[in-house]
């Protein structure tokens, strides 16, 4: 066993006992795959006493995962603690000053000190992958820091959530509203009991930002992302969007533009006819357009135990296959202390098609207003249409009215929704969603 790869795993959820699992059944493929045994030494949870399905006891337990990121008999630390602060970025930070290989599914930690890990990693001479903190098993990470070498990207994009994919899914499938769909992915395990950081965008926004980095060279900015969930899209809005030949989707979307780089999460209507408009349920896919291949889409399970637990063993055979002297490439794949400051582009300049729908009241003069405003502000219409014929709420006749743009400016758009409010025809909020243009 001289020349087998230790590791330690800190964190034994699904995903940490499903590692075990895999490394155990497939230990003769690892093998003659790496090269080399992989063999899990070590490993840190908070319950020993918990029945995982795996065997621990010629194991070395720690109560303390940073001791056993220390630890001498290890040589790589496998992260899957969760969350940007405290024990998970204390344990990653010691394993790597230790010299230690680090293996992380926590997009949040490095969302927020990626760099300065990376730093550490590339300074020590060792690897710190993280595949799985980006679409679950889909080899994303890999594709854009290694396969698309030679590539200028000009966009990433894509379904990266699939919590929201999946209520957004039965939404339209089913007719089924937002509030009865949340509940049943929280009871399918699908949503936490707070799905706050799902559905209002932030998981992927956290995503979005590594996927950056790699695509842009840029520093991590989850800060600068524009951000919006889904929890004010209604079935009027999935409605109206098929009628129109879209589907509305929760995606992620950086852009190289003359201005900065543009970063947004929001939900966004795409064509039915694109293939990411094919992505349904929990499935995650990713989108990355080059100057060299064109666009390239990876789809697959972005979430659950087998499909994050294959990212990782992904990553630790990355390392198994490595030996001593190899020179590692950079961790976001352009060395971290050449990575440059976001330039952002404010979503102010985004131009492109947009979808409003608004509940107007139902008198002599509202369509003639709401063109006027438009026109106002140089926004072409390619569609306007009234659905429905009207309906009484509160005494008082409601009329709902579509609107698809040409490409146009997300001012334009806030502007002409500021006047039409202001002049009273609106029985409420009016809702705004961008179109994407998506392959």
């Amino acid at each position: 066993m001289s020349n087998a790869l230790r590791i330690g795993v800190a964190g034994l959820g699904t995903v940490g006992a499903s590692v075990l699992r895999i490394l155990r059944d497939k230990a003769e493929m690892m093998t003659r795959q790496c090269g080399r045994e992989i063999v899990v030494t070590a490993v840190s949870a908070r319950d020993r006493t918990r029945d995982r399905g795996v065997d621990l006891v010629k194991i070395e337990w720690f109560d303390d995962p940073v001791a056993l990121a220390k630890s001498e008999n290890i040589d790589v630390f496998v992260e899957l603690i969760g969350g940007s602060e405290g024990t998970a970025r204390a344990a990653v930070e010691a394993a790597l000053n230790a010299g230690r290989h680090v293996v992380t599914a926590n997009k949040a930690l490095l969302a927020y000190h990626g760099v300065e890990l990376a730093k550490i990693a590339e300074a020590k001479g060792v690897l710190l992958n993280f595949e799985a903190a980006v679409a679950g098993g889909i080899p994303v990470i890999k594709a854009m820091r290694e396969s698309l070498t030679g590539n200028t990207v000009s966009r990433v994009y894509g379904i990266m959530n699939g919590t929201c994919n999946y209520i957004l899914t039965r939404m339209g499938e089913e007719g089924i509203s937002f509030k009865d769909c949340l509940s049943d992915a929280q009871r399918l395990g699908y949503a936490e009991a707070d799905p706050t950081f799902d559905i209002e965008g932030n998981d992927t926004a956290h995503k979005l930002a590594l996927l950056t980095s790699i695509a842009f060279g840029t520093q991590i900015a989850a800060d600068d992302i524009y951000l919006e969930g889904i929890s004010n899209i209604s079935l009027a809005d999935i409605r109206a969007a098929e009628e129109l030949g879209y589907k509305i989707k929760l995606l992620g979307v950086a852009v190289k533009t003359e201005t900065g780089i543009e970063q947004r999460v929001h939900p966004t209507l795409v064509p039915t006819s694109s293939v990411i408009a094919q992505v349904h349920g929990v499935t995650n896919a990713v989108a990355i357009e080059t100057d060299l291949l064109g666009e390239l889409l990876l789809s697959g399970p972005g979430a659950g135990g087998n499909a994050t637990a294959s990212a990782v063993i992904g990553d630790i055979a990355d390392i198994g296959k490595s030996r001593p002297g190899f020179q590692h490439g950079p961790v976001f794949g352009t060395p971290a202390k050449d990575l440059k400051p976001t330039s952002r582009a404010k979503m102010r300049t985004h131009a492109g098609g947009y979808f409003i729908r608004l509940n107007v009241h139902d008198r002599a003069g509202v369509f003639a207003t709401i063109a006027k405003r438009m026109a106002e502000n140089d926004i072409s219409l390619e569609s306007i249409v009234q659905r429905g014929s009207g309906a009484s709420v509160e005494d008082a006749v409601i009329k709902t009215v579509v609107l698809v743009t040409h490409a146009t400016t997300e001012t334009a758009v806030k502007q002409a929704l500021k006047a039409i409010t202001e002049d009273g025809d609106l029985y409420d909020k009016p809702q705004m969603i961008r179109i994407e243009r998506a392959g």
